[in-house]
């Protein structure tokens, strides 16, 4: 079984830990709790026959940069950078931290998740102005489940085919 290090990284209230509630325990908590330090839990997809288990590292929104100067991202094989559909300045926060990551742990595959879209909906040029590949982007919400499953199963199965090599 391929077991594979993922980061959510994002600001707080970017919907981190929801969106891990909701991918591994499929439900929603509405009362928000800040998470402090790291949560660490883990999930099994099966991709194409074979199983790969899915360690999300799920982390303080405070961060922010100095994550990338933590002993928490050695050995990460992938991230999953959060924003908040409805802030704006979570948008770029996320692009920033994408890029960071893939500055800093270069290729590995790093998936923007524009999150909340229960709420508000991005425009294209919003998304055109964040500078990151259109397919590396994924909206979801963790509230109603929509794209959340799909997310971290496309990346499961991008981790799957590098290994594969």
């Amino acid at each position: 079984m391929l077991t594979a290090k993922v980061m959510l990284l994002g600001d707080t209230g970017v919907g981190k830990s929801s969106l891990a509630e909701r991918l591994v325990f499929d439900r929603f908590d509405a009362d928000y709790k800040t998470t402090l330090g790291v949560n660490v839990v883990t999930h099994d997809v099966a991709v194409e026959g074979k199983p790969v288990r899915l360690v999300l590292w799920d982390t303080d929104g405070e961060f922010g940069q100095q994550i990338f100067d933590m002993v928490y991202i050695v050995g990460a094989s992938a991230a999953c950078v959060i924003a908040d559909a409805s802030r704006p300045a979570t948008m770029v926060k996320m692009a920033e931290l994408a890029s960071t990551f893939a500055e800093r742990l270069p290729g590995r595959p790093v998936r923007a998740l524009v999150n909340k879209i229960d709420l508000a909906e991005p425009t294209e040029t919003e998304i055109a102005e964040l500078g990151l590949p259109h397919g590396d982007i994924v909206f979801t919400s963790a509230k109603t489940g929509v794209g959340v499953n799909a997310a971290f199963e496309a990346l499961a199965m991008i981790l799957l085919r590098r290994q594969r090599g």
